[in-house]
């Protein structure tokens, strides 16, 4: 029971249970030479003593011969059980086995793994000393290796007889079925203009090398106008100058031993389109004109985005869109002005743009004026005279002497009033103590650095043809007379 659960433990991680870790092949195993070094200092002869009972082989048998040994004693472990080869890579394997049956009266001391080459008869140990994993793995193995392998279980009493597996390994590089990883950008068609470069990198996976291949609709390449490199992951298209011809399915082939992988990839060449075959000018009533054209020969190796038509008046003879990317082949020009003559052109347009040259209509559509008299509309004409009335009254205010203080009111009437501004009824223009402003409507009166003197009830007065109106308020300078002012009055 110990021995099995031991081997279940290390299944996992067989490389960290082993007992010396630096010397387990399955870690860094150095081939046939380190193997055997390291078995003539430190291993045990009991792996051994089956080989040394074997008569001499013949080195070209297919597995090394082998007499049979004598029935073990009751000490020694049987064979270990369901030798199986796990994984082989082309520089690597991995073997794993179950535990014996009988494990011996003395107990498991751990497995002996050993590999001999096919043709050979000399078994050598890949782990110098037992170990008790049940599976292991061999690495650093040369491309081309054929050899046996088989396992001893090892107890204090010696080896038991080994599990041997029946076929040899060979070890060969691994083959890595071809698979194409077409772009993103090149799953849909892929259009270029003529004269631009196409530049095809398709990644793609296989080993060893596959071989690699392209064809045009199903041709076999114009190698002097298409170019071709191949490398062990990836293949690229170049054609340095594309025409229309270059237009089509281009399809890569991966082929490796029997096994292949496809991919198509869709390349549009195109130009710009020419101009409609022919345009027509169909009737010409009121302020519109209609017109019918026919579609162009060259498409540009693509599909129309529609027709651009412009108008030109005989005058000027300046050219103006009037539709863009119109698809019917007839249509209806309005807003056309009376008195001018015009002429239309059509262009074609694809995704490279508008053809180059243009048709135009050989006959002007003549805009003929209309004998139309005009009815103007009588206009009654508003008289907007009014009477001097105020909107904003004066306010009555409260001043320090010695600071100007301004008076404010608002007046309306048309036409413009005549202001006259008053002191206690006393008409006060021409005093310079008094600066009077009118403006849009808006009288303001400046006192310039009032005293007490300039109390009093201050007058706006506003005269126009149609009348006369006034405000009044009252001002109040606080505080007595300076020694100057009254000196001056007296």
């Amino acid at each position: 029971m110990t021995g099995k659960a031991t081997s279940e433990a290390s299944v996992s991680t067989p490389e960290e249970t082993a007992p010396e870790p630096a010397k387990v092949p399955t870690t860094e195993p150095s081939g046939e030479v380190a193997a055997s070094e390291s078995t003539g200092q430190e291993q045990a002869p009991e792996p051994q003593k089956p080989q040394a009972q074997d008569p001499a082989a013949p080195a070209a048998s297919a597995m090394p011969a082998t007499t049979k040994p004598e029935p073990p004693s009751e000490d020694v472990p049987s064979a270990p059980l369901r030798l199986t080869l796990e994984d082989v890579s082309h520089s690597s394997l991995t073997v794993s086995w179950e535990p014996p049956e009988k494990l011996g009266k003395l107990g498991l001391q751990g497995y002996v793994l050993e590999f001999c080459r096919e043709g050979a008869s000399e078994w050598v140990p890949v782990n110098p000393r037992p170990v008790m994993v049940t599976q292991q793995t061999v690495r650093n193995l040369a491309l081309g290796d054929k050899f046996f392998l088989r396992v001893t279980a090892v107890s204090s009493a010696g080896a038991g007889p080994p599990a041997v597996l029946d076929q040899p390994v060979h070890i060969q590089e691994i083959t890595e079925a071809p698979k194409i990883r077409v772009p993103r950008h090149l799953r849909q068609t892929y259009i270029r203009q003529v004269g631009e470069s196409v530049n095809l990198q398709i990644p793609f996976q296989g080993k060893p090398k596959p071989q690699v291949s392209w064809t045009h609709n199903g041709h076999t390449l114009d190698n002097q106008r298409v170019n071709v490199r191949s490398g062990d992951q990836d293949s690229i298209l170049f054609i340095r100058s594309a025409q229309r011809s270059d237009s089509g399915r281009y399809e890569l082939t991966v082929h490796l031993e029997g096994l292949e992988a496809k991919a198509s990839i869709d390349i549009l060449v195109i130009e710009k389109p020419g101009p409609p075959s022919s345009i027509k000018l169909l009737d010409v009533w009121g302020c519109n004109a209609a017109l019918e054209w026919t579609p162009p020969q060259d498409t540009g190796n693509t599909e129309l985005l529609g027709y651009t038509v412009q108008k030109a008046d005989k005058k000027t003879g300046q050219w103006f869109t009037v539709l863009e990317r119109y698809h019917p082949t007839t249509c209806t020009i309005s807003d056309l002005i009376i008195g001018n003559s015009y002429s239309f052109r059509v262009f074609s347009e694809n995704l490279c743009g508008l053809s180059d040259l243009a048709t135009t209509t050989k006959e002007l559509a003549h805009i003929h004026k209309a004998d139309i008299t005009a009815k103007p509309r009588e206009f009654i004409e508003r008289d907007f005279s009014e009477a001097p009335s105020f909107t904003q009254p004066l306010a009555d205010h409260t001043s320090t002497p010695g600071y100007s203080t301004q008076l404010f009111c608002s007046v309306r009437a048309s036409p413009k009033p005549k202001i006259i501004w008053m002191k206690n009824k006393m008409d006060i223009q021409g005093d310079p103590k008094y600066r009077a402003v009118s403006e849009q409507g808006v009288c303001t009166l400046e006192i310039r650095k009032p005293s007490p003197f300039d109390s009093g009830v201050y007058t706006c007065k506003a005269i126009n043809v149609l009348g006369e109106a006034s405000v009044d308020c009252r001002l109040e300078v606080k505080g007595g007379c300076r020694k100057g002012a009254l000196s001056t009055l007296l």
